[in-house]
């Protein structure tokens, strides 16, 4: 076994379950079974709806409640997370299903399951703190607007229009009811969105959900109502596990599709485990455990049919709210769906699919953080449109996509307001022991200009125009102390200055480099440049007077020009370099 194998396996081990695990089970374990069955009851509509929705069936997004709910509490880093089948990605499988069909998205799931452990164990958990705010809200709204499009088929009763773009089959969705109105699935899927929205404004801690749900299905059938199209029928229990989906010969092709999902996993659980965090005290989750609890569910929730399942911050915040405290909350959530499957799969099997459209209807609305986008928009001009354009791409292209375009414009913007922070001015020749007489006459000859901030690729072109455009001086000295970083770009561009200075016959000094600064000047030729030159001085008095000394060299200042040190003279490190 090679060490390379070695490491990979010892920090597997150390992201397993531990006595600790169990040892906080056992505690108040009656407060967590009922948070534990209270979010079992709102998962249930749910875990059905998101299932209709990616096309795999009411089936799959219960087994994928169950089997990834499960083991994902297990596994996973965090004590109050419960993970199962989500909207938002319900929103990637959604083309996946119409590209590959239901063994592609099954193939998929394992797939990003193994991605996501791999990303445990290189440790990737901790680059989600780098996801700006505006990204994840405009991430967050354009999942809502997808979910709310996604589910008006079947809340107007029509069969789902072919296509895989969201808008293109809402369009269809509705020219099909303007054609041929189906009042009674539209006026079920309204009256369940209604009694959960206005139920949690009112009694926040029942669910609405399941209570609406039942209600419609009853309304449909004791009236008859055959226009209201129910789930049909669910099998009593799990399949056995079975990998007769996999193809082998199709994992190239469905590589790119399964790191989109395994992206989408591990921002959407990383996030809801830090909502959940910032809703206790006390809570801390592991990042990096999270995400081989999600790879493990991933792995084999497609085993048992289930499509790829996150961690779900509406689930988990109910879960917060009901008291829970540890992992025994989400494994009972994952246990009474168990429960469920096998006893009452002939009840579910008569839920309207209109009854199920409304409650994704509730979902999508409760999404949306009326104050949280108005505080993004209104804290800057960059917040806004990285949170509009992640929002729009979400709705118009694809999730991952959405985001990677919310990092790079977050990114742009940023280091543009990084470049502007870079000030390159010119500064007053300190007048140190010579007179007036002497000091206006080295003014005459040599500038002195002091850098402040970061020298970068995005400051550096502007450094070059302002550095080159020097003129009817003998010699420029560069005070380089407040130099926050510099890159190759930045000691590229300054070394380049000092060639064209020099071409003209302006010497460059420079005064107080960093040891941080030392090795992209060093890379690139530039610090040998001023060495070979004898022109690197650690503090601006020692640039002074060499500039003085290659003057009086040059014929341009006479001898008498250069004063003799002023005895005890006192400089602060800081104020000369």
């Amino acid at each position: 076994m090679t060490s390379g194998t070695s490491r990979a396996l010892a920090r597997i081990a150390s992201l397993l379950p531990g006595r600790s695990d169990l040892t906080e089970m056992r505690r108040d374990p009656r407060r967590n079974l009922l948070a534990g069955l209270t979010v079992a009851i709102v998962a249930l509509p749910l875990a059905l709806g998101f299932g209709v929705s990616s096309g795999l069936g009411a089936e799959a997004g219960l087994a994928t409640a169950v089997v990834a709910g499960a083991l994902a509490a297990l596994f996973g880093g965090s004590n109050l997370q419960v993970s199962g089948p989500t909207g938002a990605m319900t929103v990637v499988l959604v083309p996946i299903v119409g590209r590959y069909g239901p063994g592609g998205v099954l193939t998929v799931g394992l797939m990003a399951g193994v991605i996501l452990v791999a990303l445990a164990v290189l440790r990737a958990g901790k680059y989600m703190q780098y996801v700006p705010a505006p990204v994840v809200e405009g991430f967050t709204l354009g999942i809502a607007c997808v979910i709310g499009l996604q589910q008006l088929p079947n809340a107007l009763g029509v069969p789902k229009p072919e296509g895989d773009r969201v808008l293109v089959v809402t369009w269809r969705a509705v020219k099909e009811f303007a054609t041929s109105p189906n009042w009674t699935a539209l006026g079920l899927a309204m009256a369940v969105a209604a009694i959960m929205l206005i139920g949690a404004r009112w009694r926040p801690t029942i669910p609405f959900s399941v209570l609406a749900v039942i209600a419609a299905t009853a309304v449909a059938q004791v009236a008859g109502l055959h226009a209201a199209k129910p789930i049909g029928t669910l099998p009593s229990g799990l399949p056995a596990p079975s990998l007769s989906f996999l193809d082998l010969g199709s994992l190239g092709t469905l590589l790119a599709p399964a790191v989109a999902v395994a992206a989408l996993a591990a921002l959407e659980s990383l996030l809801s485990a830090s909502v959940a965090d910032g809703m206790t005290v006390g809570q801390k989750h592991d990042p990096d455990r999270e995400l081989l609890g999600q790879g493990v569910a991933n792995i084999a929730a497609p085993l048992f049919g289930g499509v790829p399942a996150t961690g779900a911050i509406a689930r988990t915040a109910v879960n917060v709210r009901t008291g829970a405290d540890s992992r025994l909350a989400a494994l009972v959530h994952a246990a009474v769906l168990a429960v469920i499957v096998f006893a009452a799969a002939p009840l579910v099997s008569r839920i309207p699919l209109a009854a199920l459209a409304g409650v994704l209807l509730a979902t999508a609305i409760r999404m949306v953080e009326v104050g949280s986008l108005k505080a993004m928009a209104r804290a800057t001009r960059s917040d806004a449109l990285i949170l509009v354009l992640t929002a729009a791409a979400t709705l118009a292209l694809d999730l991952v996509y959405a985001v990677i375009i919310g990092l790079v414009v977050a990114g742009a913007l940023a280091l543009r307001a990084m470049a502007k922070q870079v000030r390159f001015e010119q500064v007053p020749l300190d007048r140190g022991d010579h007179s007036a007489e002497e000091h206006a006459l080295l003014a005459e000859h040599i500038v002195a200009y002091r850098v402040d901030g970061p020298l970068f690729f995005a400051a550096a072109h502007r450094f070059l125009l302002e550095l080159t455009e020097v003129a009817d001086v003998r010699v420029v000295i560069l005070r380089m102390s407040r130099v926050s970083t510099m890159d190759a770009t930045g000691a590229l561009v300054l070394k380049d200055a000092i060639e064209k200075l020099g071409r003209r016959g302006i010497a460059v000094m420079a005064s107080g480099i960093r040891p941080g600064q030392r090795q992209a000047l060093d890379s690139v030729g530039a610090l040998d440049l001023l060495r070979r030159e004898g022109r690197e001085y650690a503090t601006t008095p020692e640039a002074i007077r060499g500039a003085r000394e290659y003057l009086e060299y040059a014929g341009v200042l006479p001898t008498a020009a250069v004063p003799k040190p002023a005895k005890n003279s006192r400089t602060s490190e800081e104020a000369v370099r």
